[in-house]
């Protein structure tokens, strides 16, 4: 603790920063209070300290600040926020302050908001399974308890609705331990947070929610703190009260805009379209404080949202992000164009942890393969839907015409289900095996023979018709 030092030397204001000259012991993501000389305090931190000048971040932004008669007291301390277990149920702004005219949080410590991604050494390897309820997600790109498993979606694409079912819905199997949803809003519009509130509060989810909100007019600044706070929570939940946590981050595009703000501000060479060069490392910091430590039951799984500018994977936030995360939940606009949710395309999303969260004990023995061949299965069929645009359905074999049929039947029945509609993994795969029944059994090649015979209606009917006669 540095002690409070007070100074007058305000010398530049440059959009949301202010330049502070003549100071010492100074030190970086320090918090300060700047004083109007109407008697308004506005809070802030230290962005960069070079020799005697400190770049100062406003959090409340800079308006109506003047270089004369500003008082800069810088506190000695880097924002801290409370955490308790009483936070679940409660709405904060991104500054972890109540903002849902309920009482103060009564902290049972306090914690700074910047925090650290783990140690690679103390990690525990993700490879339990989560349950969504959502069949994609569930049955061909599993959440397994500690991974970092992003959602690329576009403008007008429902993610906020696919991220509020995830959160209603997540559910550790087979775990006594409790489960806990962090939710980070980050530069969303009022209408956006009015949904997320009500369906929360209507599906009765908020009592295990706590709810961080940036609402898109609020200065850039605090979009930078909102995951960070919500993370802080997240990280007390898990490691101190042994709850495993599901962390939603909606919208990380917003967060890395407010970045190149602040980095335009201060003048530093821009990156890729703008965006600040450590723009990858910044990220990191924040995806990297999700998972499970060695020692300590709880766990955070992260599942960060963001919309790809113009639809483009390829744009640096999407492109970045993929590089951290394990994997990537990818959502079509044709899809949700032809009326099917949630608009999953499957085909270009990916869980790479997910083979360590399923097969017997943890889902079923079937899990893999079922996946597997649902991916081919699809894969060919939407191959053969381009075909067929050129050449007719009438020129396919009957085989690749069953195809076809696989494939509307696996989007309208297997991809497509009810915003509040929860399925169990078992009524996912047993979904799966009824699409995939259309198919002949000997196109069924990434599953084996007993599988077949096990889990294939066909057999299972018959089984059931021989114990009803016996």
């Amino acid at each position: 603790m540095l002690g409070v030092r007070e100074y007058t030397r305000v010398t530049e204001i440059k959009g949301p920063l202010l330049i502070v000259e003549g100071v010492s012991r100074v030190a970086y993501d320090e918090i300060v209070e700047v004083e109007l000389p109407t008697g308004e305090k506005r809070r802030g931190r230290v962005l960069e300290v070079n020799r005697n000048i400190a770049v100062v971040q406003v959090f409340e932004g800079t308006t109506g600040i003047t270089t004369t008669g500003t008082k800069v007291r810088f506190l000695g301390k880097p924002l801290e926020i409370p955490v308790s277990e009483d936070m679940l149920g409660r709405v904060f702004n991104g500054l972890g302050e109540p903002i849902d005219g309920g009482p103060p949080v009564e902290a049972e410590e306090r914690r700074d908001v910047n925090g650290a991604p783990l140690n690679p050494a103390e990690r525990d390897y993700p490879e339990d399974f989560i349950q969504t309820g959502v069949s994609a997600i569930d049955g061909m790109n599993t959440l397994v308890r500690g991974q970092k498993l992003p959602i690329f979606s576009g403008s007008g694409l429902p993610h906020n609705v696919l991220a509020a079912q995830i959160a209603r819905q997540a559910t550790v199997r087979g775990e006594a331990e409790e489960f806990a949803v962090v939710f980070a809003a980050i530069g969303i519009k009022y209408d956006d947070y009015l949904f997320f509130r009500k369906f929360f509060e209507e599906t009765g989810a908020l009592n295990k929610v706590a709810m961080f909100v940036n609402l898109a007019d609020e200065p850039a600044m605090i979009r930078l703190i909102t995951p960070r706070a919500a993370l802080t929570l997240a990280e007390y939940l898990a490691y101190e009260r042994d709850m495993h946590v599901l962390v939603i981050l909606t919208d990380m595009t917003n967060y890395a805009e407010a970045l190149r703000e602040i980095s335009a501000a201060r003048e530093e060479v821009p990156g890729r379209q703008g965006y600040p060069g450590y723009l990858y490392s910044d990220l990191a910091s924040i995806y990297e404080r999700a998972g499970r430590v060695k020692g300590k039951k709880g766990s955070i799984t992260q599942m960060p949202i963001l919309t790809m500018p113009n639809d483009d994977i390829t744009h640096p936030i999407p492109d970045l992000t993929g590089y951290i995360t394990e994997g990537q939940i990818v959502l079509s606009r044709d899809l949700h164009n032809r009326g099917i949710y949630p608009p999953i395309n499957v085909l270009m999303s990916l869980s790479r942890l997910m083979k360590e969260g399923i097969g017997p004990g943890k889902t079923r023995e079937d899990h893999a393969a079922v996946s597997n061949q649902l991916y081919a299965a699809y894969s060919r069929g939407v191959e053969l839907r381009s075909l067929a645009a050129v050449v007719g359905e009438e020129s396919l074999s009957k085989v690749d015409r069953l195809y076809l049929k696989f494939a509307d039947e696996f989007e309208r029945r297997f991809l497509s289900q009810g915003t509040r509609e929860n399925r169990s993994i078992e009524e996912t795969l047993d979904l799966a095996w009824e699409v995939l029944s259309i198919l002949p059994e000997e196109e069924l090649t990434n599953i084996k023979e007993e599988l077949i015979r096990k889990y294939h209606p066909k057999y299972r009917m018959q089984a059931q018709a021989g114990a009803q006669q016996a």
